[in-house]
C-alpha cells in the first residue's frame, strides 16, 4: 500500500473562518454554516438512504455499514451517529462508519468546526477525545461503548478502497463532483465503490451531474434524480438491485482458550457485539505472562516506515485509546521515554528522526535535560518521548475484561486436546467435563502450538522473562516509564518494577538470584541516576540483590513466533489462533482482538490488507505442512 512507503505524518487541511460570518467555516473550498450544514446532511444522506427505517431493522448482533468518500469536518459522521442513537434497535448491534480523508483537520481545527453545532456537542466531544494523530493509514475508533465503530483512513481514496475490507449498506458520496475532485473520477474509483457494495446497497450524493449518474448506473446502481436541499434543485440517489432481506448474523458462541491479555480483550470485544463467549484458562484471568504487577505500553518503531512499523504504530495508538476508560484503574498514561541508552541506540534514534516526521502527539525527540525533567530521574542521554503511553496493571485489566456481561469463565481447567466433532470442536479438559463449541480461538501463549490439531510443528517459541520489584525508598522512582536495555516503571504499592530478562533457552519457572542480579545490574548501567542520592545507596542495593529473598521477583514465559511478529487469524474449520505477541502483548492485544472480532462477526475489518498479511497463520507452519 502506498501509505507504507511514505513518511508516516500526513499533511493537514487548512480551516478558514469566513470573513464577516463568525458562524461559518470553510474546509477546502466548501463552506459550512450553522444554518444549513446539519440539515443539509440529514436531507441528502440520512433521508435519501432511508437510514432511520433501516437502522431500526438491524438484527441482534448485526451491524450497519456506512461508507463515505470524504470525512471533512466529521459532520456527516456525527449526524449519522445521532440518528443511530435515536433509531437503532434495543439489542446489541453496531454502526460501522468507514471514511477517507486525504487532508484531515487537526484536532484543534476539528473542534473549531464542530463548535458550530451545539446539539452535537456530546458526540463531538467523544470524537475529539478519540481523534487519532495525523498519521497516514487506517485508524479504528471504538465509540459509544462499542455500539459505534469509525474506520478512518488518512490518505488517498483509491488506496483506501483497495486496502480496506468492508461491504457498505449505504454510501455517502460527499464532495463527489468531477469539477471539484477530478482525481476521484477514474473508472477504478467507481469500480471500487461497486466492489464494496452488495445487493440492496444505497447511495446518495449532493451532485446531479450527468457524468456522475451515468458512471454509477453503468456500474449497476439504479439511479434517480430527487429534490436537492436549499438552492440546490436536484441531487442523486441510487440502489444496487436486487434488494435482499437482512441476513441474520452468526451468533453462535465462541470458546476462547487462554485468559491472558489476548484472550480477555477478545472475549470482551465479542461480548460487546452480542456474541456469547466461554473463556477457559488453567488458572484464571491474567495468571500467565499477563500476571506481572506492571507492564509498559511500548513498541520500538523501525527506522524505515514499512509494514512492520505501520502495524506497531497502529497497535500503539489504538491501545492508547482502548485503555482510556481504565484510567487510574489499571491504566496510567504517564508518558514513556525510550532512552538512547548506548551508542548504537543513539545512532538508531538519530537516523529514525532524520527519516521520519511523526506528529508530536505520537512522539518527539528530547534532549538529556528534557528527558530528566519529564521522568524526574537524572539520565545521561536523551531519547524518544511518547506522551500518550504509560504503564498498566495487566492482571487487574484481565480480571475487569473477563467480568463483562456475556463472558462465562471456566477457570482452573487445563485444556488437553482440541478435537473436531459434529460441526464444531470438542475441548477436552483435565478433570472436568469437555466443552463443545462451533467456533474456537486458541490464545494459549507458548502452549498454543501443542493444542492445534495439525500435522507437524507450529513455529512458536517460549522466552523466559524474570521481573524484579524494588522498594521505591531505595532508588529515585521515575514519574514516567523509562525503557532501554530494561524498563523502569513508576511506583505501585511503594515498589517499582524493572526487567525483564530475555532467556530464550531457559525453562526454569522459578525466580533465580542470577536473573535478579542481572536486572539490577542492567538497570544501574542504564540509569545510574535512579540510584544515586537514594536513601539506600548502590552498595546496599547490590548486597540485597544477592540475598535469598526472591518474593518480589516473578517469572513468566512470553510466546513469540519465528519472525517475532504476532499471529492472528483462521487456522481451519472455525478454529482460529491469536498468540505470538512476545513482550509487546499489552500493546498489540487490543488491536488484534478488534481485528479477530471483525473477522468472527463478518463486520468491516479494522486493518488494511498489507497489515493483515503480516498476521497470517500459514507462515507458522513448516514447509511440509498443509493448512488443513
Amino acid at each position: 500500500m502506498e501509505s507504507a512507503l511514505k513518511p508516516p505524518a500526513i499533511e493537514p487541511a487548512d480551516l478558514v473562518w469566513r470573513e464577516g460570518v463568525p458562524e461559518s467555516v470553510r474546509f477546502g473550498d466548501v463552506y459550512f454554516s450553522r444554518d444549513n450544514g446539519l440539515e443539509e446532511t440529514r436531507h441528502v444522506f440520512l433521508r435519501h438512504n432511508d437510514l432511520p427505517e433501516r437502522f431500526a431493522k438491524v438484527p441482534a448482533g448485526g451491524s450497519f455499514v456506512v461508507a463515505e468518500s470524504g470525512f471533512g469536518t466529521g459532520l456527516n459522521f456525527l449526524a449519522t451517529w445521532q440518528a443511530w442513537q435515536r433509531y437503532r434497535p434495543d439489542h446489541e448491534s453496531t454502526l460501522h462508519f468507514v471514511s477517507v480523508e486525504r487532508f484531515p483537520l487537526t484536532r484543534t481545527d476539528l473542534a473549531k468546526a464542530l463548535a458550530l453545532w451545539s446539539e452535537l456537542a456530546p458526540l463531538a466531544g467523544a470524537l475529539l477525545a478519540s481523534y487519532p494523530p495525523l498519521v497516514r493509514g487506517t485508524h479504528r475508533l471504538v465509540l459509544d461503548g462499542g455500539r459505534v465503530r469509525l474506520t478512518l483512513f488518512f490518505g488517498d481514496i483509491g488506496d483506501a478502497w483497495r486496502a480496506l475490507d468492508f461491504r457498505a449498506d449505504a454510501w455517502f458520496l460527499d464532495g463527489f463532483a468531477p469539477a471539484r475532485n477530478p482525481d476521484m473520477w477514474l473508472e477504478s474509483t467507481v469500480a471500487d465503490i461497486r466492489a464494496h457494495s452488495k445487493p440492496g446497497t444505497s447511495l446518495a450524493t449532493f451532485t446531479s451531474v450527468g457524468r456522475v449518474r451515468r458512471a454509477l448506473a453503468e456500474s449497476g446502481f439504479e439511479m434517480q434524480k430527487v429534490p436537492g436541499f436549499g438552492r440546490k434543485r436536484e441531487m442523486l440517489k441510487g440502489v444496487l438491485p436486487p434488494v435482499d432481506r437482512v441476513q441474520a448474523p452468526d451468533l453462535s458462541p465462541v470458546a476462547i482458550i487462554g485468559a491472558g491479555i489476548a484472550g480477555c480483550t477478545l472475549a470482551a470485544n465479542l461480548a460487546a457485539r452480542g456474541i456469547p463467549v466461554t473463556l477457559i484458562d488453567e488458572e484464571g484471568p491474567g495468571a500467565g505472562a499477563s500476571g506481572n504487577a506492571q507492564g509498559a505500553l511500548y513498541v520500538k518503531l523501525g527506522v524505515d516506515y514499512n509494514d512492520q512499523t505501520e502495524l506497531a504504530l497502529t497497535a500503539l495508538t489504538f491501545s492508547q485509546r482502548f485503555y482510556r476508560p481504565f484510567s487510574n484503574e489499571g491504566w496510567y498514561p504517564t508518558g514513556l521515554l525510550q532512552l538512547a541508552h548506548n551508542d548504537q541506540e543513539a545512532d538508531r534514534q538519530r537516523r529514525f528522526l532524520e527519516r521520519n516526521g511523526y506528529p508530536g502527539d505520537v512522539l518527539s525527540g528530547v534532549s538529556r535535560e528534557q528527558a530528566s525533567e519529564l521522568t524526574a530521574v537524572p539520565v545521561n542521554t536523551g531519547g524518544l518521548w511518547f506522551p500518550a503511553s504509560g504503564w498498566l496493571e495487566p492482571a487487574r485489566l484481565c480480571h475487569a475484561l473477563a467480568r463483562v456481561r456475556g463472558v462465562t469463565g471456566v477457570w482452573h481447567s487445563p485444556v488437553e486436546k482440541l478435537l473436531p466433532e459434529a460441526g464444531g470442536w470438542r475441548i477436552e479438559i483435565n478433570n472436568a467435563q469437555p466443552v463443545w463449541a462451533r467456533r474456537v480461538v486458541v490464545c494459549g501463549g507458548p502452549a498454543s502450538g501443542g493444542l492445534l490439531p495439525l500435522a507437524g510443528t507450529v513455529r512458536l517459541k517460549s522466552i523466559r522473562g524474570q521481573v524484579t520489584r524494588l522498594p521505591d525508598s531505595e532508588l529515585n522512582p521515575p514519574r514516567a516509564v523509562i525503557c532501554g536495555s530494561r524498563y523502569l516503571n513508576p511506583t505501585l504499592d511503594n515498589k517499582v518494577l524493572t526487567g525483564a530478562t530475555f532467556d530464550l533457552h531457559d525453562d526454569n519457572p522459578a525466580p533465580t538470584l542470577e536473573s535478579r542480579a542481572e536486572n539490577i545490574q542492567e538497570l544501574k548501567a542504564m540509569l545510574p541516576g535512579a540510584f544515586s542520592g537514594a536513601d539506600a545507596g548502590q552498595e546496599k542495593q547490590a548486597k540485597q540483590s544477592q540475598g535469598d529473598n526472591l518474593a518480589d521477583d516473578r517469572v513468566a514465559f512470553r510466546c513469540t513466533t519465528h519472525d517475532y511478529q504476532p499471529v492472528a487469524g483462521h487456522v481451519r474449520d472455525e478454529l482460529h489462533l491469536f498468540t505470538g505477541l512476545g513482550s509487546k502483548g499489552l500493546t498489540y492485544a487490543p488491536l488484534l482482538a478488534e481485528y479477530l472480532a471483525d473477522q468472527l462477526t463478518g463486520q468491516p475489518g479494522c486493518l488494511p490488507a498489507n497489515l493483515v498479511r503480516r498476521l497470517e497463520t500459514g507462515r507458522l507452519y513448516q514447509s511440509d505442512m498443509a493448512n488443513s
